[in-house]
């Protein structure tokens, strides 16, 4: 079973944090002191825990979403009061949709991550391919906000190498008036 987090003010008062901020709380104009480690990891494939139990509770793992901001020291959890430390083993995000509009140049890639958020792909928010370690195969990111990355599920990353298009050298996609380059053509 899942356990609520510990925050000092409570769940409560992370609720009262983003609440009556349409969208999301602004997390980059709050300075609160460090106020030790959360006890929270997201793991590789976008599952939330909690000093080693799932969080089962989506709704949940949504609201904690909304207060997750990347420092310089790293990962945090965020709210008017106070700061608290967060492990994420990849990528916080993980896109697991993707809808396509348009063609070519025009086309317009739109993704949904595991926490409820729709990104469009372009020039504020870019796509970028890092190299697997292990077998040099592209792997897939997508800039969600504040520094906060999705990595593609595997399906949706299918999908996207089927809509990939060959211009000059490279190999990629096109979304928002910007080619995301994903390596030379096969």
């Amino acid at each position: 079973m899942a356990r609520d987090l510990p925050f000092r003010p409570g769940l409560a008062g992370v609720e009262a944090a983003v609440e009556g901020h349409p969208g999301l709380p602004p997390v980059e104009r709050w300075n609160p002191p460090y106020c030790g480690d959360s006890g929270v990891r997201i793991g590789p494939d976008g599952t939330w825990f909690h000093q080693g139990t799932i969080v089962t509770r989506p709704a949940l793992v949504r609201l904690l979403s909304t207060i997750l901001r990347k420092d310089d020291d790293g990962f945090m959890l965020v709210t008017p009061t106070e700061k608290l430390s967060i492990i994420v083993n990849d990528a916080p995000f993980l896109g697991v949709l993707m809808t396509m509009e348009g063609k070519g140049e025009k086309m317009c890639l739109t993704f949904t991550t595991n926490v409820g958020d729709s990104v469009t792909a372009g020039p504020a928010h870019p796509l970028r391919f890092a190299p697997d370690e292990k077998t040099g195969a592209p792997i897939p990111y997508l800039h969600v906000r504040g520094g906060l990355e999705a990595k593609l599920a595997r399906p949706v990353y299918y999908t996207l190498v089927e809509s990939a298009v060959a211009r000059g050298d490279d190999f990629g996609v096109w979304s928002d008036g910007v080619f995301f380059v994903m390596g030379k053509p096969p």
